[in-house]
């Protein structure tokens, strides 16, 4: 077992986070940290936002791993290498994951900087991690309705909405047409991005307790007057933060 794992494992943690573009100012006061880099099998993130290490934190007395960042199917990397960070905090003793990405909205009732906590996905990447295997996967229950009860009891509580909805996850890295921004609506989901489904299925596969959010970062072409930019995503995803850190602060001594 490399150093790298065992410090991970070392620190006894249940609950992990990975967080997308711009969030991660959400991490606070990390006792530890491990770099991407100190693992071997794990890429390295290559895209602005994306800090590439593990932090070992508190929050409310719960210990916590934050994933700072993640690689994606459009930087050229297979499923397998886009979800080696979920099977890494398998490894590291992880039994509950919490998924976070910037987003864009296609349910027009979402405005920028608003909070989505996903109940189902649509996989338009056209791939899968599990392919090579004979494994075939129940996901009717792949967002836990459990985890999903206690981070909407938490917000209510504290008075952050948490929109709830489907998150489509698409190849990227070019943003949707007007067309395709139509057709996803049409298809029934609420959001789009670049991310997530992929270590969604895999951690279910590795049964692992899923909960995820989507940081709405800007409206889908088409909805907006506005040119979308990666910018605007990491700038939203800073000024978010705020709200998702007091619900992670009320909800995680609950899980």
């Amino acid at each position: 077992m490399s150093d790298a794992l065992q410090r991970l494992r070392h620190w006894k943690a249940k609950f992990a986070i990975i967080l997308g573009s711009g969030l991660n100012a959400i991490v606070q006061d990390p006792i530890d940290s491990v770099e991407y880099a100190e693992f071997p099998a794990l890429p390295k993130p290559r895209v602005p936002g994306h800090a590439g290490k593990f932090s070992l934190c508190e929050i409310s007395g719960v210990r916590i791993i934050f994933a700072q960042g993640r690689v994606h199917l459009y930087e050229g990397y297979s499923a397998g290498e886009v979800t080696a960070n979920v099977r890494m905090l398998a490894n590291g003793g992880i039994e509950k994951l919490v998924v976070t990405n910037a987003a864009g909205a296609l349910n027009q009732k979402f405005k920028t900087g608003d909070w989505m906590m996903i109940n189902d996905h649509l996989n338009l990447t056209g791939t899968s991690p599990l392919i090579g295997g004979p494994e075939f996967l129940d996901l009717s229950d792949a967002y836990s309705p459990r985890l999903q009860k206690q981070f909407r009891d938490a917000a209510q509580k504290i008075g952050v909405f948490l929109h709830q909805g489907v998150y489509a996850a698409v190849i990227g890295p070019q943003y949707e047409t007007a067309a395709e921004v139509r057709m996803l609506q049409d298809l029934g989901a609420d959001v789009v991005g670049m991310s997530t489904v992929l270590e969604v299925i895999l951690a279910r596969a590795l049964e692992m307790e899923v909960a995820g959010f989507s940081c709405i970062a800007n409206s889908a072409t088409g909805l907006s007057s506005t040119r979308l930019s990666h910018d605007e995503v990491l700038e939203t995803g800073r000024k978010a933060a705020k709200d998702f850190s007091r619900v992670l602060g009320e909800a995680l001594p609950r899980l």
